[in-house]
């Protein structure tokens, strides 16, 4: 946005809020620095060369101390700029360890019981989005951390047992461990102020090694393609700094010169950020006496030889050494910095103290501004968590396609290329700050997790929620073909289309926010999607049929079969949830054409194709009879099966793959189709020529509108729509006291059971995590509560209560006599969603189960974990614990719900959703 075209919103505006304007107005790099490091490179696609992709041994946690990584850093509570040249983060030692802490310890892929799982309790406190404040908390237990332990046991253990975690070791006994805060607090965009403070939770006093370390990536390697390496290699030394400090001077060809200052004449530790091949590879001779892990072999093994005792290299750590009394705490400060005066004379003066105790104000202020007035407390603190976890999860991604692949002689471009993964995306180049799902379990993006990442994080920074929509689209993501890549390790997996759905919301919440529209990110997001909606088309309607495959598409083990995999009855499946989010889509599209055509008219035809496509989506998906998904004797959608001979069985298994349908719909005001009256008749006259396109969708047009007059659109009628909530809202069906489920619960008492060539598949109802090994074993779509497809059911049931109003009521829960609009029925579900987090009237949060110490110690009650996926029946969060990726719409909920109201929202229609909250803020 230009100065000029500022509203009166931009002006009512916290500092936090400047900071972020003047970020987007004028360029200053408030958010060069921020907490870009991953929290897991080891194990990762990108850092495998094994012959047979085998990321997770190729790479391992035993290895990461000594192995310099290629794509990217990780660490501890770490920051780095926006290109990850320069890292910083925590290493800590208890004095029984037998290597420091220096990245989080968890278990592969192989090793647990369900699958990878980080072993450690850290929390994402606090972030505002420009990352001027930034607090972290890891608990770190005094006694020897039980690595063997965790991974002998977990192994024994089967998928129908409990996971083994780092409490059941018994290492927090009686409290022996310290809480290690790390606080960030920029006086400058690249003048900040870090903070650790160390306190003793146990009963006796112990010792601490406390290690803030600096270093570059390597991109100096000789091993690293040309078009990648640094020109210069880049250099770390120790200087002298103002009295009573030791301080470190950081020298990159790209960076210039920062300074790092350690309070006190602490000792520094210098090697190089390079691989120690005499430990790990027989026979191979290290580049230098100084490797990765000469820090860690210093401090533990007591090797000072493993040190430069020229000071400097390009890794450094300043070695602290303190002892804490029982319940006493220790405060380090440090400074990293490019051009600050203080730095030189007094880095920690009183200014110090004073601009930390002035940005923990500022994003208070900020976070009240973002919150509604009626929300309580503890519903704010977990908006705000929620929120603070989107930030930190924010990640330097490195990929070169066309380097990996010829790395790996992959590259197609080439002769004598083998095929291996990801051959067929040597166009892409990913070099971004990119919000990850989960930056231990899911340290990548995933295409359709980022679009539901928006959704909140457009709450605090529309900026970077809109730059991360555009990401995907862009050349060097997107496949010239059309597609989006789906994740690292398949790049050509098939994620549900949910991108327009998001641009959508984010040009609503834009235009709310600052009264403006911007036409550039219109006009280039829907010339992208379109390339996007055309490969749907061409690629995953197998027959020209308008319905829809696609694969797993995102829900792993929902269906009986691996929907990604070829199925042993031969044939194909024509999929409820593909076709239902490809009518999403085209409604979706609709939109986005729509507000095209209020400044440019050529617009108009896609309206009308858009519209074109989910008709005849529609007619497919609800055609009668035994080729349909439609089942009239159960009232509910399901895939079917397409045998190799054209004959058709519906697999009825009742998920969340019939509960999609739902989801395609949306309204149209009358002030909109006033102001395309040519369009409206077109569209018309098409249904009044087929009138077969309209027999089985919601009536509409002419005769068919609602409150308000408003238009609906929707693959749902009126009598289906009912049958489908009465079992969405059963609570011996879908409706847990936590949300909806993923699968009916139906199934406990009655599983799917299918027999193919003397082979049982069968789908059970299992609430808590999977007892397969399909797409990994990690996650679990036959029972849990998902919150992204939660929050789409939410906006379907919002678009039906403004076509609607209280002409539609439906028992809630069904059977209980308590009749309520669709406005009531999803604020009920949003409620369960939230409940979820918040304490009970015992004061428990239902996220953390029967785990006492997350329940009762005051240490830990109030820290959130925003897991992947949710308990069916009692809430207890599972899956990955840090996946405030899309488990952050959390705080989407708690804010909408906080700011709607029932009555204006009929009156102001869908806009109301955007626009009650500018009101509040102006």
């Amino acid at each position: 946005m230009k100065p000029s075209q500022k509203s009166p919103i931009d002006y009512a505006q916290t500092n936090e809020q400047k900071r972020l304007n003047d970020a987007r107005e004028t360029g200053v790099p408030w958010k060069k620095w921020g907490p870009y490091l991953s929290e897991r490179q080891w194990g990762t696609v990108r850092e495998d060369y094994s012959e047979g992709g085998d990321a997770w041994n190729f790479f391992t946690h035993d290895q990461a101390r000594s192995r310099a990584y290629r794509w990217g850093e990780d660490g501890l509570a770490g920051i780095s700029d926006d290109k990850q040249h320069l890292c910083f983060a925590l290493a800590l030692w208890n004095g029984k360890d037998p290597i420091l802490k220096e990245r989080l310890f968890g278990l592969t892929n192989s090793e647990g019981n369900h699958g990878e799982d980080v072993k450690e309790y850290y929390f994402y406190l606090d972030s505002t989005p420009t990352h001027s404040y930034m607090k972290h908390l890891y608990k770190y237990p005094q006694a020897a951390y039980p690595y063997a332990d965790l991974v002998e046991t977990n192994r024994r253990r089967s998928k129908d047992d409990m996971e083994y975690e780092l409490l059941d070791t018994g290492v927090f006994k009686e409290d022996r461990y310290f809480d290690v805060f790390v606080e960030y607090a920029k006086d400058g965009p690249e003048d900040i102020l870090i903070r650790i403070t160390a306190a003793n939770r146990g009963p006796e006093a112990a010792e601490l090694h406390i290690l803030p370390t600096l270093w570059f990536r390597n991109d100096w390697a000789p091993w690293i393609a040309e078009s990648n390496r640094a020109s210069k290699k880049p250099n770390l030394k120790q200087i002298e700094g103002a009295e009573g400090t030791s301080a470190i001077a950081a020298t990159h060809p790209l960076l210039g010169e920062l300074i790092l200052s350690c309070e006190s004449a602490v000792p520094l530790l210098f090697t190089e950020n390079e691989t120690n091949h005499e430990r790990l590879f027989s026979g191979q001779k290290n580049e230098s006496p100084y490797v990765k892990d000469g820090i860690n072999d210093c401090v533990v093994q007591g090797d000072q030889a493993a040190v430069n005792p020229g000071k400097q290299g390009t890794k450094v750590a300043a070695h602290y050494r303190v002892k804490i009394d029982a319940g006493q705490t220790n405060v380090i400060r440090l400074r990293l910095s490019k051009s600050s005066p203080d730095q030189k004379r007094e880095p920690f003066g009183k200014q110090f103290d004073e601009v930390f105790a002035n940005r923990i104000r500022e994003a208070d202020e900020f976070y009240k501004s973002v919150t509604p007035p009626s929300v309580n407390e503890d519903a704010a603190k977990v908006m705000r968590q929620a929120l603070a976890g989107m930030l930190w999860s924010k990640q330097f991604f490195f990929f070169d396609g066309d380097n990996w692949l010829d790395e790996h002689h992959s590259n197609p471009l080439h002769t004598g290329y083998r095929n291996s993964r990801n051959s067929e995306w040597f166009h892409m180049l990913n070099q971004d700050i990119i919000s990850m799902p989960d930056k231990w379990e899911y340290p990548w993006y995933a295409a359709w997790d980022l679009a539901f990442h928006t959704l909140p994080l457009a709450i605090v920074d529309p900026d970077f929620a809109k730059q991360q929509m555009e990401l995907m689209l862009r050349a060097v993501y997107l496949h010239p073909s059309g597609q989006m890549p789906a994740y690292e390790w398949n790049f050509s997996d098939v994620n549900p289309p949910v991108h327009a759905f998001a641009t959508y919301f984010l040009h609503k919440t834009e235009q709310a926010l600052h009264g403006k529209t911007d036409l550039d990110f219109l006009r280039t997001t829907f010339r992208k999607l379109l390339l996007n909606y055309t490969w749907w088309v061409n690629r995953k309607d197998r027959l020209g049929k308008n319905v829809f495959e696609g694969g797993f598409l995102g829900l792993d083990n929902i269906g009986v079969f691996d929907r990604s995999a070829p199925l042993p009855t031969g044939g194909h499946l024509e999929q409820a949830d593909g076709t239902a989010w490809m009518a999403l889509f085209s409604q979706n599209m609709l939109e986005l054409a729509f507000e095209l055509t209020l400044h440019d008219h050529t617009y108009e035809d896609m309206i009308v194709k858009f519209a074109e496509h989910f008709y005849y989506i529609a007619s497919a998906m609800n055609r009668p009879g035994q080729d349909g998904m439609w089942d009239e004797e159960d009232g509910f959608y399901y895939d079917l099966l397409r045998l190799p001979d054209g004959s058709a069985t519906r697999l009825k298994v009742r998920s969340m793959v019939g509960l999609l349908p739902l989801c395609a719909t949306t309204i149209t005001e009358a002030s909109t189709r006033e102001r395309i009256p040519a369009v409206i008749a077109q569209i018309n006259e098409r249904l009044r020529r087929i009138p077969e396109l309209g027999k089985t969708i919601h009536p509409t047009g002419p005769g068919h509108f609602g409150v308000a007059d408003r238009g609906v659109m929707a693959l749902v009628n009126p009598e289906r729509l009912r049958r489908v909530l009465t079992k969405m809202l059963d609570e011996n069906e879908f409706l847990s006291p936590y949300g909806i489920r993923s699968l009916s619960k139906f199934h406990e008492q009655h599983p799917y059971v299918l027999h193919v060539q003397g082979q049982e598949y069968r789908v059970d109802y299992l609430p808590a995590e999977s007892n397969t090994g399909m797409f990994g074993g990690n996650s679990n779509w036959r029972g849990p509560v998902w919150m992204p497809v939660n929050a789409l059911i939410l906006r379907a049931l919002l678009n039906f209560y403004l076509y609607y109003g209280d002409n539609f009521k439906i028992e809630c829960p069904t059977g209980s006599g308590k009749l309520m609009n669709l406005f009531e029925v999803s604020k009920e579900i949003g409620d369960r969603l939230t409940r979820i987090f918040l304490r009970n009237e015992h004061g428990r949060r239902p996220v953390y189960g029967g785990t006492e110490k997350f329940q009762s110690d005051p240490f830990w009650r109030d820290h959130i974990f925003f897991y992947e996926y949710f308990h069916g029946d009692n809430g207890a969060g599972l899956g990955a614990s840090h996946q405030t990726g899309w488990t952050g719409l959390v705080a989407k909920l708690i804010e909408l719900y906080g700011f709607l109201d029932s009555k204006r929202m009929l009156e102001v229609g869908r806009q109301g959703a955007f626009t009650e909250k500018a009101r509040a803020a102006a």
